[in-house]
């Protein structure tokens, strides 16, 4: 990795909603429409906050009909020297959001 994608990659994590998005990633892939209610943002929001971080190379989208699927990639997250041991444990939230029945089930 040279110093500009090192440097485009930092700035994607600097940003407090997409470092808590990669916390999400780090326990599961996750659909667009399950992360809206997390975050109590647009589902335009939450994907233009995934593809910062999809152009940094941080997380890999996948298609599956009409939805769209992230997940981190990790080997890039390793090489920047983020510890995904370090992150905030976000089970919780997705735990709570599901008791709530909130957490959308598209597949």
């Amino acid at each position: 990795m040279d110093l500009e994608q090192l440097a485009d990659a930092l700035k994607a994590l600097a940003d407090p909603t997409r470092l808590k998005m990669v916390s999400l990633l780090n326990i599961r892939d996750c659909c667009v429409c399950e992360l809206v209610p997390l975050f109590g943002i647009s589902q335009p929001a939450v994907s233009k906050h995934m593809s910062r971080l999809k152009t940094a190379g941080l997380v890999h989208e996948r298609r599956q009909g009409m939805w769209v699927f992230y997940s981190l990639d990790r080997e890039r997250l390793h090489a920047i020297g983020l510890s995904l041991a370090h992150l905030p444990d976000m089970s919780g939230e997705l735990r709570r959001l599901e008791q709530e029945g909130r957490l959308v089930q598209c597949l």
